[in-house]
């Protein structure tokens, strides 16, 4: 990415603008976190709601008191092992964090993403960045800038093209109450690394009144296209024969398919590269229009059982 490029997203930040940054997760959809005006345009371009929190991003985790206080001990455990990462952690806020970053709560959601244009970014400002994904609330997350592009065309002054997106999940995001670790969303760092650290985690990941972290809403990441998900493919495509259908599977397929869309998430059945694709996959499906989608729900372990968190938030009616 040309200098240039970064020159003009801090110019444009600096003004209290929102622009559109890559991260290793998803795109996200930037401003300044300490201005109420450049929070106030996230959410009103995305049409998200106001209850709903969005994650500060910060250069290091050596600026993370700059944003919280009443930081546990456990928690730098995890930004030192996790950091530059998909990790959020939900911390108490400090009082110069606006209450429209964090949907009116005394908590806030804060990472260091693991992208080095956007690190570059972040090391050249002097503040950190409120930044949920790039689209529309409720759609499907963006993993590529066409994604975002498609979403908001002239609505941003700029969007940073960083390439594809790494993982392609959203950040896992953890909390602490009263000495327990709780999980607030899977994410792209699967439970099973968390707990090796934290032990057992508290698992609290649906909250559709007042949600403490993102993610915890019960319809999100969404196709237009009517969606439902199988633990039986074959099964389930042959009751839509008649049907213009999408299918996602997870890996390639042993059977014939006749006369519809399949996009294979990993052609061996990696979760890694599963997790990467899923995102794209539903955006290719979801300009077809298909009268139905169909999602293979993956292995219920590591990475699948983020997929499949997902997979059950876009189906559900």
């Amino acid at each position: 990415m040309e200098d240039k490029n970064l020159i003009l997203a801090k110019e444009l930040l600096e003004k209290n603008e929102v622009i559109a940054i890559p991260t290793e997760t998803v795109y996200g959809l930037a401003g300044n976190a300490y201005n109420e005006i450049a929070v106030k345009k996230i959410f009103e371009i995305k049409k998200r709601p106001f209850y709903n929190p969005l994650i500060v991003h910060i250069a290091s985790v050596e600026r993370l008191d700059t944003v919280a206080e009443s930081i546990p001990a456990i928690a730098y455990k995890l930004a030192e092992m996790f950091w530059p990462g998909p990790l959020t952690l939900i911390l108490k806020k400090k009082s110069l964090i606006p209450h429209w970053v964090t949907g009116g709560k005394d908590s806030v959601a804060v990472r260091v993403p693991n992208h080095p244009l956007t690190l570059q970014l972040l090391n050249t400002l002097d503040f950190p960045l409120a930044a949920p994904s790039a689209n529309p609330f409720g759609t499907i997350s963006p993993t590529q800038a066409d994604h975002v592009a498609n979403y908001f065309k002239n609505k941003i002054p700029l969007i940073l093209d960083g390439g594809t997106c790494k993982s392609g999940l959203e950040s896992t995001i953890i909390g602490f109450e009263n000495d327990q670790v709780i999980l607030y969303r899977h994410g792209a760092i699967s439970i099973e690394a968390i707990e090796s650290i934290t032990g057992k985690l508290i698992s609290n990941t649906h909250q559709d009144a007042t949600p403490i972290a993102p993610g915890m809403l019960s319809k999100h990441y969404a196709p237009n296209t009517n969606t439902i998900a199988t633990s039986d493919l074959k099964k389930e495509m042959s009751l839509y024969s008649n049907r213009k259908i999408g299918v996602v599977a997870f890996k390639e397929l042993d059977f014939e398919a006749k006369n519809c869309n399949v996009e294979v998430l990993s052609k061996n059945g990696l979760l890694e590269e599963a997790a990467k694709n899923f995102y794209a996959a539903l955006h290719r499906l979801d300009k077809e229009n298909l009268e139905l989608i169909i999602i293979e729900q993956l292995p219920d372990y590591s990475l699948g059982k983020t997929i499949n968190d997902r997979i059950q938030r876009a189906i559900k009616k």
